[in-house]
């Protein structure tokens, strides 16, 4: 007769809750019962432990044996409870001491044959487990690269069931993961803005988009090159700080995208998704609620091509993660929030046939133009930065003999953006110009007597909102950067006003000047 208690850990939505995996041995009728708000998932997990556990040359008495995951309120999901529930029943039948599980978090599912099979959240995991104090994390062998990027906790993986006996027994176990930078990543995107001939308009918004962290739509005809440019976007973006790949790596892991041959995400994801997609799909959810489109592409781009084709619900649903950089998803029991800091890009044509306003071409009515332009709501349009017309490639452009400039050149320019907005935010939690808030407006898109004139022209003649009139501002500020002027100037304000010209023009409010 025996009683061991084991740590362990689940994860829910993004956040990680630590379960104490208590086991009860004694005689009696033989019985295995467990309880703690389980799924059907870790119910099973009574066969699979004790046939584990026989493969191992260990016998269990028949006895009674009950298992208690706490706390009780928490939902116990997946099969990661599998490994910690077999030391807890080792150590209560009094096959091993405990003195080597007291600081010690055990995860990991187990197979038939006692192997130790791979889960999904151990980075979050190891982690929490960090700030927690814990000495040791035993995974699986497959996740001892995700979990050992994490500086502070010894990470040990294993293969199988007899490993960990071993480690009760002796207290030796493989040397540990060592935190190693140099593990084998894609170091960059396949794609090249050097592959793009001509579209200097097209190239210089992306890049202004990249520098201060704008959401894009590009609007033209169809072959005009706005697919291709938005899928461009990840690769002059700059490398993710320590801090933002956790924090994304964080979201795939738990999502189980992570590979075991790259197990940290080190440049800015891109993610492309089709017009089909669901609400819950694009933002996050479910019954047991999971990071969607929107967190994957967390530090990254989001890009939506053929945006007039997206189910308006759909759409409808970015208006709140775009404004406030995360998803909020509420549930019976928990909240959940999801990171959401993405540079938005879209594409779409002018009409139905493409060609709007090329009248020899275009055979639409306005009646159809209205109805198409309508699938995107003027809320969700003023939540994008900068929205430029892309114009057809010239044969003369496409024919070029000129060197197109290349990603890493362009990235550079970001980059050299970037750390002047970093210098001007620091101490603060803005990183981006597109991330400072209302009430700071004034403080860092200060206006002289000569472009506020301009501003206010340009507000009453397009019709803008008043969030509209603070993108420009931010937009405007981005430019500024980018010439390495503190002030913003007439001749950078006039170009961020350019770029809401088409929105407005579309979707009406212009008065011809």
């Amino acid at each position: 007769m025996g009683f061991a208690m084991v740590k362990s850990a689940v994860i829910d939505g993004l956040n990680v809750c630590e379960v104490r995996v208590e086991a009860d041995t004694s005689n009696g009728l033989p019985l295995f019962h467990m309880v703690g708000y389980l799924s059907s998932e870790v119910k099973e997990a009574g066969e699979r432990v004790r046939t584990a556990i026989r493969h191992t040359g260990i016998k269990m008495q028949p006895q009674k044996m009950v298992v208690n995951l706490s706390p009780a309120d928490i939902r116990k999901r997946g099969a990661s409870f599998d490994l910690p529930i077999a030391v807890a029943l080792a150590v209560s039948a009094g096959i091993f001491a405990d003195t080597r599980t007291e600081d010690a978090l055990f995860i990991g599912e187990l197979g038939l044959n006692a192997s130790v099979r791979k889960v999904n959240g151990i980075l979050p995991i190891v982690a929490e487990a960090r700030k927690k104090g814990y000495r040791l994390c035993i995974v699986p062998k497959e996740n001892e690269a995700e979990g050992g990027m994490v500086e502070g906790i010894k990470v040990c993986g294993v293969s199988t069931l007899g490993e960990v006996w071993d480690y009760l027994n002796s207290g030796k176990l493989s040397s540990g993961s060592r935190r190693n930078r140099n593990i084998n990543v894609r170091e960059d995107h396949e794609k090249d803005f050097s592959e793009m001939c001509g579209q200097r308009a097209v190239k210089r918004a992306a890049e202004i988009a990249a520098s201060g962290g704008h959401n894009i739509l590009y609007i033209g005809a169809p072959g005009s090159g706005k697919t291709m440019a938005a899928q461009r976007m990840a690769t002059i973006l700059p490398r993710l700080t320590e801090e933002e790949m956790l924090e994304t790596t964080g979201v795939y892991s738990v999502a189980g995208l992570l590979r075991e041959e790259c197990p940290m995400i080190t440049i800015p994801p891109f993610r492309e998704v089709h017009h089909t997609i669901t609400r819950a799909a694009l933002v996050g959810g479910g019954l047991y609620p999971v990071p969607g489109e929107i967190s994957l592409a967390n530090r990254g781009v989001l890009f939506l091509d053929e945006l007039t084709e997206f189910q308006k619900p759909v759409l409808e649903a970015l208006r709140e993660p775009l404004e406030t950089k995360e998803v909020h998803i509420v549930r019976k029991r928990r909240n959940y929030i999801f990171p959401a800091n993405v540079i938005l890009t879209a594409a779409m044509n002018p009409c139905p046939c493409g060609y709007y306003p090329d009248y020899e071409k275009c055979s639409c009515t306005p009646g159809e133009i209205h109805r198409y332009l309508g699938r995107v709501s003027q809320p969700l349009l003023d939540r994008i930065d900068i929205c430029m017309e892309a114009p057809r490639v010239t044969f003369q452009e496409l024919n070029s003999q000129e060197k197109e400039e290349t990603s890493a050149q362009i990235r550079e320019r970001v980059i050299q953006t970037r750390n002047i907005q970093n210098m001007r935010y620091k101490g603060t939690k803005i990183t981006t110009n597109a991330e400072i808030p209302s009430g700071k407006i004034k403080q860092f898109c200060e206006l002289e007597r000569k472009e506020r004139g301009l501003l206010e022209k340009a507000f009453e003649r397009m019709g803008l909102t008043a969030r509209s009139c603070h993108k420009i501002l931010k937009v405007a500020r981005t430019i500024a950067d980018m010439e390495m002027s503190e002030r913003i100037k007439s001749e950078h304000l006039a170009e961020a006003i350019s770029y809401r010209y088409i929105n407005s023009k579309l979707w009406g409010g212009v008065r011809d000047v």
